[in-house]
């Protein structure tokens, strides 16, 4: 009877471990600061840690997000990422930063985080945002400065500047790289381009609309 309630232990625990070890572990370790030198560094979450011993304040700081992004083009907004690739010492840490600048009527067209949630506030402007769920339900709201709204992860969502005015907003994301996806961009921009009767059939177009809008330029505001 023992052995029957120690496989069953075993089994439950065996279980558990499974589902721990389905998600990314907590990091072991005060900091794990990216390095690009790999004889010297220890790889973690995608870049290789530097010797804890030459850290500095360096690895963690950023400079310059006091300062408008250009939204000088088709789009009328800027995107100003501030993760791992900019502050090295993010790695292992699972969070960044965004500042995001709009001209008058800007757009950040609808987009995906694949590894992140973002939750943005409003500093200037008014913006009508929103996001799209799993099953089609379209969730949205104005915002006014001091607002602050939640974007889950994996959701296509966009922020419009409405106001005849400038608007700046600050978001943060729960990835040290959340990525980013832009759905006009990615589908008829992608590279090799998506064979065009792929995109006929899904978006019910006609054949020369798509190779139109596969042969026109889309703007990356990142």
């Amino acid at each position: 009877m023992k052995g029957v309630h120690f496989h069953a232990a075993f089994v439950l625990l065996a279980l558990a471990f499974t589902l721990a070890s389905a998600f990314d572990p907590s990091p072991l370790q005060d900091f794990c600061v990216a390095i690009n030198d790999t004889k010297t560094g220890v790889f973690v979450n995608g870049k290789f840690c530097k010797d804890p011993k030459l850290v500095t304040a360096q690895d963690f700081f950023f400079q310059g997000l006091n300062k408008p992004g250009n939204t000088s083009n088709q789009l009328g907004s800027k995107v100003t990422q501030v993760n791992v690739l900019q502050i090295l010492g993010l790695n292992t840490l699972g969070i960044s930063l965004a500042r995001i600048d709009f001209a008058p009527y800007g757009l950040n067209p609808p987009h995906i985080h694949p590894r992140g949630t973002e939750i943005l506030t409003v500093l200037e402007g008014t913006l009508y945002v929103g996001f799209v769920t799993s099953d089609n339900r379209l969730i949205t709201k104005v915002l006014y400065p001091g607002d602050v709204f939640v974007f889950p992860i994996g959701l296509i969502h966009f922020q419009f500047n409405v106001g005849n005015t400038n608007a700046l907003a600050l978001a943060g994301l729960s990835s040290q790289n959340p990525g980013v996806i832009t759905i006009a961009k990615n589908v008829f921009g992608s590279n090799p381009a998506i064979n065009p009767d792929v995109l006929v059939k899904a978006f019910q177009l006609d054949l020369n609309i798509v190779k139109q809008l596969q042969s026109q330029f889309w703007m990356d505001n990142n």
